[in-house]
């Protein structure tokens, strides 16, 4: 590996432009085929966004088949299709085992690895990269990339000279989590060469509230919700899971996961309408007449007191208040309109999303490089000879579970692999 430094200009077949998995993928790939190749890193170390994935466990991939892990890209999904058939997440466990680290599958098919730390996986990255001779610099931030004569110059900070290569593998992530080197260059340089951008919002990202209500109940998780999003009153997205009250909004699982698909709602309109059915496995009328025979055998019961019995403490604090009934009053002192009332506030707890946390401190990048500008089965540009995209920095993303990581994992893989075997012929955008 190479680290030392000279005043001398540097020429390579492949120049990789980050060392996330998908950047250090591509090197393996590329210099399997005992292609030169250079992987440059802003920070001092790879994979820095990676050892903070799966809470430091590193949920590496999905045991889902092809067509389901397409399908967890939504729209983007068909183009993804390829990579995931050329590099599965089967190819993944082997790529590790064979340099020895096993992987284990957990629940919903998320795949870790057994020693449960995320700093495993990067040792066997740096070691794959190491024997395929791949040459790595650290602490250099690559400012520009420009093309001219068939070849590519990279002006980068951190080394007194320029690097020229045949190929190059943009792979610089998103924008999310900046403190991990991820600001976006990747995107500035796509531009510089014409491709599009589709329009950056946050994925994987906790969510802004603003009833004053909601924020009171800071800490609380509810397992087991139903939440719906609608704009307009129109359903956007429901699904089952949990969520977890904070001080400025929602967040959880269930919440991060839907997040991608109503920030684009909110964004053109300002808002969106959520609710919480607090007991989806009821239906509204079975949820009346457990009320109706219950207030009758429990009639000497305060509200509050009754409804601690269903629901957790501090939603039930305060959810009299929210439907608008005293919370001392006598159960079999609650009128017919009320009792309604309040089995209608627990299937459909409402409250008003208006934004997300920034970008910075989503755990994904949505939108991003146009795929309409990306051949498919290469992840070469359609625009420019010579140059790969890989990674978050294409446009699609999808739910947490392992699903992300593999799209990093593939198209790092299909770009190597096709940067080693072009020759770059032609000028592209000079």
């Amino acid at each position: 590996m190479k680290t030392e430094e000279s005043s001398e200009n540097e020429f390579f077949d492949v120049a990789v432009i980050g060392a996330g998995p998908a950047g250090c993928m591509a090197a393996i790939q590329a210099g399997k085929a005992r292609k030169s190749v250079v992987l440059l890193e802003r920070n001092s170390e790879i994979g820095k966004k990676l050892l903070l994935t799966g809470k430091g466990r590193c949920n590496v991939s999905n045991s889902a088949g092809v067509c389901d892990l397409a399908a967890r890209f939504a729209r983007h999904g068909g183009f993804y299709r390829h990579a995931f058939t050329r590099f599965s997440s089967g190819n993944l466990s082997r790529f590790f085992a064979a340099s020895g680290l096993s992987l284990k599958t957990e629940r919903q098919g998320r795949i870790f690895p057994v020693t449960d730390k995320a700093s495993s996986v990067n040792e066997v990255l740096e070691k794959e990269m190491r024997a395929a001779g791949v040459n790595i610099y650290f602490n250099t931030r690559v400012i520009s990339v420009t093309k001219s004569k068939g070849s590519f110059k990279l002006t980068v900070e951190g080394i007194d000279r320029d690097i020229y290569a045949r190929n190059v593998i943009v792979a610089t992530g998103g924008c999310s989590y900046t403190g991990t080197g991820s600001t976006g260059d990747g995107f500035l340089f796509a531009r510089s060469f014409g491709h599009d951008i589709e329009e950056l919002f946050p994925a994987l990202v906790p969510l802004t509230v603003k009833e004053e209500w909601v924020k009171t109940l800071q800490g609380l998780t509810l397992k087991n919700i139903r939440i719906v999003f609608e704009c307009i009153k129109k359903k956007i997205v429901s699904d089952i899971g949990e969520c977890m009250f904070t001080h400025f909004g929602i967040s959880g699982p269930l919440v991060l996961d839907l997040s991608g698909e109503i920030l684009p709602y909110v964004i053109k309109n300002g808002s969106v309408n959520a609710y919480i059915d607090v007991k989806p496995g009821l239906a509204l009328e079975q949820l009346e007449s457990k009320f109706l025979k219950e207030f009758v055998t429990k009639g000497n019961m305060d509200l509050k007191n009754y409804l601690g019995t269903i629901l957790p403490h501090r939603l039930a604090v305060i959810f009299p208040e929210i439907a608008g009934i005293l919370p001392g009053k006598k159960l079999n002192q609650i009128t017919r309109p009320e009792r309604k009332a309040l089995a209608v506030f627990l299937k459909k707890l409402s409250f008003t999303i208006d934004g997300s946390l920034p970008l910075n401190r989503a755990m994904v990048t949505a939108g991003g490089v146009s795929i309409k500008q990306i051949d498919a089965k290469s992840m070469e540009s359609k625009k420019v000879f010579g140059l790969y995209f890989a990674g978050e920095v294409i446009a699609g993303h999808a739910p947490s579970g392992g699903y992300n990581l593999q799209q990093a994992f593939s198209t790092g893989y299909l770009a190597g692999e096709n940067a080693a075997l072009s020759r770059a012929e032609g000028e592209g955008n000079d």
